[in-house]
């Protein structure tokens, strides 16, 4: 077993585990001051004030003690939105966009998305692999307990399924969650121009069944967006997708009002992503719905765009997550106690609401609720531990300071 004891405040408590929160519920945060935290094996089995810690149950020479000596012990971080599986990097193009070009810009100029397919294209599989590694390894030391990665820069059936072997292996080698999703509808590749209806058939008739076959994705997703691909497309790759058992989840409205919350709404997608144009009739059409809206604020620093309407969302009924975006070209950082600041300072979110939205809101967005996101009996025990500090508020606060000290993912410490 392993005991943290004399915790400062142990964040985000639950007795009875929330599938998500939404509304004015986002800016209540459980918490127990003066804490001890139980584990046994991967699973969290105990926690509550110190006062009221059963020491005679313990056998302590079966148990490691940590006295995190007045720190604060948070649930890791679920990261549901990222393209960490890339090769290479884009700097030239982020100097292109100090010189004023656009994304939409830049993707048409051989850029974005399609830059990071050539450049997947000449990388080998291992070497991919060693690539993403060092950037899963720098995520857990942010305090990211689980995360979502996709595929999408491969545009081609070869080199998506290199991505998604990719994945499943860095899953096989980490102690992190990780949940995988095919992106083929990222972008119509250079090879197809012109002729988008052939890459469409090949996603649907070629792709989804081979890596269906090999089960090497957990969800779907379609780039739905001006200049990629419209409504109408998205429709058909998703139903194509639910055959094989894929569940949806859509980039929308990062680049105008594109349709794609109401088409994820309208085919049960899990989540929809980005949300920088949304308006009184995507709200309208989220609120009752099942879908996770999921704001990425670092694209949105990152690209200098306008924030998503987080407070307005929020006051509106709905539930937000939050996630980093971590790719090469739009959001090179998979820190989410900086995507925490963000929500606090650009989109005038409460730190409750954020860490809600960092931890059981996202867990939702990768059907995680079941285990991850809280503290709770019966959960996996993916936690950190703060260095000394004031006040759950202090993290956001402190944008930079790194705060994360030691890492317990599946009930084993990873560094100390």
């Amino acid at each position: 077993m392993l005991l943290i004891k004399n915790i400062k405040k142990l964040v985000q408590v639950e007795e009875k585990p929330r599938a998500l929160i939404a509304g004015k519920d986002m800016a209540r945060l459980d918490c127990i001051d003066n804490a001890f935290l139980l584990i046994d094996g991967e699973k969290i089995i105990d926690f509550g004030r110190n006062d009221n810690l059963n020491t005679a149950i313990l056998d302590y020479n079966n148990t490691t003690v940590i006295d995190a000596d007045g720190r604060m012990v948070f649930p890791s971080f679920c990261d549901s939105h990222t393209h960490l599986v890339y090769a290479g990097s884009r700097e030239i193009e982020y100097i292109d966009k100090i010189r004023g070009f656009s994304y939409a810009e830049i993707a048409r100029r051989g850029g974005g998305i399609l830059n990071s397919a050539k450049l997947l294209h000449n990388t080998a599989e291992d070497d991919l692999l060693e690539q993403s590694l060092k950037r899963v390894e720098e995520i857990i030391s942010c305090g990211t307990g689980a995360v979502e990665i996709k595929s999408g820069y491969g545009l081609s059936t070869e080199d998506e399924i290199k991505m998604l072997r990719v994945i499943k292996r860095l899953s096989k080698i980490t102690h992190i969650t990780i949940k995988s999703t095919f992106l083929g509808a990222h972008a119509v590749p250079e090879k197809y121009a012109g002729e988008r209806g052939k890459y469409i058939d090949l996603v649907i008739n070629e792709m989804i069944p081979q890596i269906a076959d090999e089960k090497l994705a957990d969800f779907i997703d379609v780039f739905c967006d001006k200049g990629f691909f419209t409504v109408e497309e998205t429709g058909q790759i998703l139903v194509a997708g639910a055959k094989y058992g894929l569940q949806a989840k859509i980039h929308a409205n990062e680049l105008a009002a594109s349709g794609g919350i109401q088409a994820g709404v309208e085919c049960g997608a899990l989540s929809v992503d980005h949300l920088e144009y949304t308006g009184d009739d995507e709200i309208k059409c989220l609120l009752g719905s099942k879908t996770m809206p999921t704001l990425l604020p670092g694209a949105a620093f990152f690209l200098g765009m306008n924030y998503p309407p987080a407070r307005k969302m929020i006051e509106s009924g709905l539930p937000v997550a939050l996630a980093s975006d971590y790719n090469p070209g739009s959001s090179p950082s998979g820190d989410m106690k900086f995507v925490l600041s963000l929500a606090c300072i650009k989109m005038k979110m409460l730190p409750e609401e954020a860490i809600n939205a960092l931890t059981v809101n996202s867990a939702y967005a990768m059907n995680l609720s079941q285990s991850h996101g809280s503290i709770a009996r019966g959960k996996i025990a993916n936690v950190f531990i703060t260095k000394p500090v004031s006040s759950y508020e202090f993290l956001p606060y402190a944008y930079t300071a790194k705060l994360v000290d030691t890492i317990i993912l599946n009930g084993k410490i990873e560094n100390a």
